[in-house]
């Protein structure tokens, strides 16, 4: 039977707009910092795979991963932000906010317009689930928190706050996750 592997849930390096700002932002000076930074942290693993959501400040923050190991990654969407039912920059700044402060029961949680929250929730622990190999992955705040919280039996849909370029690691042992260590935390405003 084949030992468990590590994988590095890796949240993406500060952006330069926010929820109400951008749709699609890109990474700030200071994002693309951090990203080079948790990029030296992890070199000596390499080289391995890099999965990485397909949002842009995602993409960017596994460059710098890709130009240190000469792997390109891989676009994995089922690891991507959460769906909100709005693209109304204001109205999903707010429904981030009241999203955020409650857990995978509550309505507010089940359904963002025509999205199932909840099998999008599935979806993110089948894709890490999938991955059998030592792996970083470059993903988001609650998609983190969605494996975090499966892992620790906590409904909640923060059940911790993952810095810009924090390192959460998990291990795989045949499709069964076990949380290593969760990343390091700063206070993240819905901004």
């Amino acid at each position: 039977m084949p030992a468990p592997v590590r994988l590095y849930l890796i949240r993406h390096g500060q952006a330069t707009g926010g929820w109400d700002q951008d749709m699609d932002p890109g990474l700030s000076e200071l994002g693309w910092r951090q990203a080079r930074e948790a990029a030296a942290a992890l070199r000596h693993l390499g080289p391995m795979p890099i999965v990485t959501s397909p949002m842009r400040r995602t993409r960017e923050t596994a460059l710098p991963f890709s130009e240190a190991w000469g792997t390109v990654p891989r676009v994995e969407p089922r690891i991507s932000e959460i769906p909100s039912p709005s693209e109304d920059l204001a109205a999903r700044k707010d429904w981030l906010a009241g999203v955020m402060a409650g857990d995978w029961n509550a309505p507010a949680a089940q359904r963002a317009g025509d999205h199932d929250l909840r099998a999008w929730r599935q979806g993110v622990i089948d894709a890490v689930c999938e991955i059998r190999e030592p792996t970083v992955i470059t993903s988001h705040y609650i998609a983190i928190n969605v494996i975090a919280g499966h892992l620790t039996g906590n409904d909640a849909l923060v059940c911790f706050r993952p810095d810009n370029c924090s390192i959460t690691v998990v291990e795989n042992d045949g499709g069964t996750l076990r949380l290593v260590e969760t990343g390091r935390e700063a206070e993240t405003e819905v901004r």
